[in-house]
């Protein structure tokens, strides 16, 4: 195989210089961390997984008409994407009380939100991801106002998607995060989907049960995560529903 340049590595991803000009190549790892890289283990099949869920939703949001940086899979591991400008956020969207709001407010994790809330992070984990206002954003450029609103209005499209599919197979969407890219059309920039959407940037819970079926998993040290992405692909129809278990997934094209 031909040898590719690296253009960056993060926690659970490799990106790659893409065939063409103006695309990528994203690799999924097994890599798990938590607690801002503190906590780390490597699962086996994570990446396989998280690669075939984010061509699922991604492809998802593509049909309802929402823009994402997705091309097509390549592979078990590996995407074709569409390069992008990311802007320095996390787009955080809450459905209920969970983890770091839960602790903030004292809210009981779980209790429902009088309607979904969206928040920011900064993207530097040295600072540990911290939440910032809108005014903040437009006064270091890191976004105008014109791009915060139309990305407010992109993440409650993704969440209503996202929720109305989770909902159809027993799971409740808690809370979520994306990434937004900008992509340059004959000198006019367009917003965008960008980065991944799997059960390592949700957090999803069973309707009936309340079991959780995300990272939390590995955060709180309660079972096996290949387990709950697993069952969060057969849910979704991603793997055979017969898989209980699924280190080396089979995957359905």
């Amino acid at each position: 195989m031909a040898r590719r340049k690296k253009i960056y590595e993060g926690k659970a991803k490799i990106l790659y210089e893409g065939p063409e000009p103006g695309t990528i190549v994203q690799y999924f790892k097994d890599d798990a961390t938590a607690f801002n890289a503190e906590k780390k283990a490597v699962i086996e099949g994570k990446g396989v997984l998280n690669n075939r869920l984010s061509e699922f939703f991604m492809t998802g949001l593509q049909a309802v008409g929402i823009p994402t940086h997705f091309i097509k899979r390549l592979n078990m591991r590996e995407q074709l994407c569409r390069h992008v400008e990311i802007i320095p956020l996390e787009v955080i969207v809450r459905n209920y009380a969970a983890g770091s709001m839960a602790k903030r407010l004292g809210l009981e994790e779980g209790t429902q939100l009088p309607r979904p809330i969206v928040e920011f992070s900064y993207k530097d984990d040295a600072l540990g991801d911290p939440l910032v206002p809108e005014e903040y954003i437009v006064a270091f450029g890191w976004a105008s106002q014109q791009d915060l609103d139309d990305i407010v209005s992109i993440a409650l499209r993704v969440n209503d998607f996202l929720a109305g599919v989770m909902h159809g197979v027993g799971i409740k969407l808690i809370d979520f995060k994306i990434e937004i890219g900008r992509i340059w059309e004959n000198d006019f920039p367009r917003l965008v989907v960008a980065d991944e959407i799997s059960p390592d940037s949700c957090r999803l819970w069973d309707i009936e049960t309340g079991q959780k079926l995300d990272k939390d998993v590995f955060r709180r040290d309660l079972g096996n995560l290949a387990d709950a992405y697993t069952e969060v692909a057969r849910r979704l129809g991603v793997l055979p529903s017969n898989v209980t278990h699924a280190t080396k997934p089979t995957l359905i094209n």
